[in-house]
C-alpha cells in the first residue's frame, strides 16, 4: 500500500501545484477584490466555496494561499537542506576540532526552544533594517524574508544526516583512490562524496516541506509571518476566528488545505524514503 499511497500523494501535489500556479490566476477572480455586499456568502456559481468577511472569493484566496505557502516551504526547505549540506559534509570530512565545533553549533540551535526563537526572529520589522515599505511588503520579499527566517533554525536535520553519510562514505575505494591520486578537499567532498550523500538529503528535504508548512502557517496565524492583504493558508485561519460560529467554513477550507499538503508531502516522503534511501526505514 506504501507505494499507491505515495503516487497519489504525487498526483495531489502536483494538481495542487498546477491549480496554484496557472489555473487560479487565468481562471479565478481576483484574490483581493472585496465585495462588501456578498461578504460571508455562501457557495454559487460566482463563488464556488463562497465569499470571506470582505466578499473576497475564498477559493481564489485558497489557491493564492497554497501558492505562497508552497513557496515559502519549498525555498526553506531548499536554503535548510543546502546549508545543513555544506555544514555536515565539511564536519564529516574534516572532522577534528571542526568536526567538534560545527557539531556543538547544530546542538546548540536544536536546544534552542523553536515556536519563541521564531517569534522573535519574525517579530523583526523589515523596514527598520532599510528596505523599503513597498519593498518589503511585496509578495518576493515577503516570502523570502519568512523562508530565510524558518532555514535558520531547520538545517540541523540535515546537517546530522549528511555528516554520518560523510563518515561512512569517506572510507570507500573510490574516495581514497581520489585522494590517493591527489584530489583537494573541496574536489573530494562535492565529486567524490556529495553524489553519495545527496539522496538522503532529498529524502530529508522532502519530509521538511510539510513541517515548515505548519509553521508558516502558525507564524501567519499569530500575525508574524505573511500578513494581508497578502493571503496565506495562515492568515486566512486568522481571519476565520472571528466568524467560526457563524461561517465554519471560512476555518474549514484553510485548514483542510494545511492537513491534505502536510499529510501528502509526508507520504511522498516516506515513499522516496524507501525509493532513494532504503537505509533510513526503520526496520
Amino acid at each position: 500500500m506504501k507505494a499507491p499511497l505515495s503516487l497519489l500523494a504525487g498526483a495531489a501535489l502536483l494538481l495542487l501545484l498546477t491549480a496554484a500556479t496557472l489555473a487560479g490566476p487565468l481562471l479565478l477572480p481576483d484574490p483581493e477584490a472585496m465585495d462588501l455586499a456578498v461578504r460571508l456568502g455562501p457557495p454559487s456559481a460566482d463563488h464556488l466555496l463562497g465569499t470571506d468577511e470582505l466578499g473576497r472569493d475564498v477559493l481564489a484566496r485558497l489557491v493564492q494561499g497554497g501558492r505562497v505557502s508552497l513557496a515559502v516551504a519549498a525555498l526553506t526547505a531548499t536554503l535548510a537542506a543546502l546549508f545543513g549540506t555544506a555544514i555536515g559534509l565539511l564536519a564529516g570530512y574534516v572532522g577534528g576540532r571542526i568536526d567538534s565545533a560545527l557539531m556543538r553549533l547544530t546542538d546548540g540551535v536544536m536546544a534552542l526552544p523553536l515556536l519563541p526563537l521564531l517569534i522573535v526572529l519574525a517579530a523583526a520589522d523589515p523596514v527598520r533594517l532599510g528596505i523599503p515599505p513597498d519593498l518589503a511588503a511585496s509578495e518576493p520579499v515577503a516570502v523570502a524574508r519568512l523562508a530565510i527566517i524558518v532555514a535558520c533554525v531547520s538545517w540541523t536535520g540535515v546537517a546530522r544526516l549528511v555528516r554520518g553519510s560523510t563518515l561512512s562514505v569517506r572510507a570507500r575505494d573510490h574516495v581514497r583512490a581520489a585522494e590517493a591520486l591527489g584530489a583537494g578537499p573541496m574536489r573530494v567532498m562535492v565529486r567524490h562524496i556529495l553524489p553519495d550523500v545527496a539522496s538522503p538529503v532529498v529524502v530529508a528535504a522532502t519530509l521538511s516541506v510539510g513541517h515548515v508548512i505548519l509553521i508558516e502557517s502558525a507564524l501567519s496565524f499569530l500575525g508574524l509571518g505573511l500578513r494581508p492583504p497578502l493571503a496565506s493558508w495562515g492568515n486566512m485561519l486568522t481571519g476565520a476566528m472571528d466568524v467560526v460560529w457563524t461561517a465554519p467554513a471560512m476555518a474549514i477550507w484553510p485548514g483542510a488545505a494545511i492537513f491534505i499538503t502536510v499529510l501528502a508531502f509526508n507520504l511522498l516522503g516516506e515513499g522516496l524514503q524507501r525509493r532513494l534511501a532504503p537505509s533510513l526505514c526503520r526496520r
